[in-house]
């Protein structure tokens, strides 16, 4: 699903994001990447998801080279892999569902392949009675909740969740990466990016840390002990 192998990531400004980050992360598993602010998670993700390209090593999503891929095929590649913002992204004028059909208009879906899909994503999440309300009547993890069944809607093979705790309180955090274990273990790869330690602490997953650009443990319970931030 995601091979890093030797990559290097130099902005325009000079800052040396990422130095030789090796790792790989294969079809069914479910990961977390940690570290502390500045570290390099967020460099990570926008490689993975394609906003940015590496400097130097190679980069592999779902069978496509990043260093390699044309304009073209970035539309398909987006299509396999959902992607979880810490910031919900909602269109608010939209119900719950409108939400996450447009989803599945973006890509062309036909009408009955949203009427087939949307109710199912959303008893998925537990937000089958919650379909025809809009954003700003649903509590925080309810929005969060809208925002992993948009990322599942088109059946990608890879969940990648940026921060998706981060507004959320320790109950509703918990609640959404339980239902990101769930949803893995239906069988689609989940990469989550966090820096909450006692979240993670929780899970009995593969960690995957780093700090200043290099990768510096790998492993059920790996989890590497800097001090937590606030």
């Amino acid at each position: 699903m995601i091979q890093m192998i030797d990559v290097f990531k130099v902005y325009a400004n000079g800052t040396r994001a990422l130095k030789g980050v090796t790792f790989s992360l294969n079809s069914g598993e479910f990961a977390f990447l940690v570290g502390p602010s500045g570290s390099g998670k967020s460099t990570v993700i926008k490689l993975v998801t394609g906003e940015i390209a590496a400097t130097d090593g190679q980069v592999i999503v779902n069978g496509h080279d990043m260093n390699l891929i044309k304009m073209k095929q970035m539309p398909f590649l987006r299509r396999t892999v959902g992607v979880i913002f810490q910031d919900f992204r909602l269109i608010d004028n939209k119900t719950v569902y409108d939400n996450i059909a447009f989803a599945m208009h973006v890509v062309g879906a036909s009408s009955k392949e949203i009427k087939d899909r949307v109710p199912y994503v959303l008893e998925l999440v537990g937000l089958e009675k919650k379909a025809k309300v809009k954003p700003a009547e649903l509590s925080g993890g309810e929005q969060q909740r809208v925002v992993v069944a948009r990322a599942l809607i088109n059946n990608p093979a890879l969940i990648v969740a940026d921060e998706p705790t981060g507004n959320l309180d320790p109950a509703r955090s918990l609640e959404i990466l339980t239902l990101l274990q769930k949803i893995n273990e239906l069988g689609t790869t989940v990469l989550v990016v966090t820096h909450e330690k006692p979240l993670v602490d929780r899970f009995s997953q593969r960690v995957i840390a780093i700090d200043g650009g290099r990768i510096i443990s790998d492993g059920i319970d790996g989890y590497y002990n800097y001090e937590v931030e606030q």
